[in-house]
């Protein structure tokens, strides 16, 4: 599963700063594979289909956000892992995936254009 811990105390980043991470787990394929570096965006702009890392019953997960009649729905890219839907709406949304890195060059893209 694409989790991981955030304590905020051991951080040097603000709360409205950019910050990186590493995808763990094959579950966001083929857009994101095992060892690729995203960048969140906690400022980012929240919109139907975008990647976005959450904080939903206080664990911190990375899925594509989808937006259905006011209804806010986590998913993975691969099928058969569980959808999420964030009860706090917005409040749930810790940041917006902004660029992804990998090994090589082509693995480069940016979301947020």
């Amino acid at each position: 599963m694409s989790a991981f811990e955030f304590d905020s105390e051991l951080s040097s980043c603000g709360a409205s700063e950019p910050f990186a991470l590493r995808v763990i787990g094959d579950d966001m394929t083929p857009e994101f594979q095992d060892g690729h570096i995203i960048v969140i965006d906690p400022g980012g702009s929240v919109r139907d289909g975008c990647y976005v890392v959450a904080n939903p019953n206080d664990e911190f997960i990375f899925r594509q956000l989808f937006i259905d009649q006011g209804r806010y729905v986590l998913r993975a890219t691969q099928p058969g892992f569980e959808e999420i839907e964030l009860t706090n709406g917005l409040g749930d949304i810790v940041g917006v995936v902004s660029q992804r890195a990998g090994r090589r060059r082509s693995e480069h893209k940016r979301y947020d254009l």
